[in-house]
């Protein structure tokens, strides 16, 4: 069974909206439109944001949206990836030096405590 896709128009969406705006539950109209509250709630931050002009774009990706997910070339793909590595491996050594130096402490600790094992006691005064 496929998805349903329903499109509203740019009127209807600024209606629920306003509706909204007006006080009316937004759990309510979902029930009542058969809609998303995410949907409802989207729509009405849309129209406090852009106000009845936010409704007006095209349905589908915005324009200019594909080169802001990435580079588009194999060298700028790989300067990318080099570059996380990097930060990975400064990491990794940040890493490593604490480790390093809580495995000295430890180690030291370890020394100094040569003790029998046994629990220390105070003396008892008598009174």
């Amino acid at each position: 069974m496929s998805a349903k896709y329903r499109v509203f128009s740019p009127e209807f969406k600024k209606s629920v909206a306003q509706r909204i705006l007006n006080g009316e539950s937004v759990s309510s109209l979902g029930h009542e439109l058969d809609i998303k509250r995410a949907v409802l709630y989207r729509w009405r931050d849309t129209y406090r944001k852009e106000g009845p002009a936010g409704f007006e774009r095209p349905v589908g990706r915005p324009p200019g949206r594909a080169a802001a997910l990435g580079p588009r070339t194999a060298p700028e793909a790989a300067q990318r990836r080099i570059a996380e590595l990097e930060r990975k491996i400064g990491q990794q050594t940040l890493d490593l030096d604490f480790l390093q130096r809580a495995f000295k402490r430890l180690k030291e600790s370890r020394r100094n405590n040569t003790g029998t094992g046994a629990t220390a006691s105070t003396p008892r005064s008598e009174a």
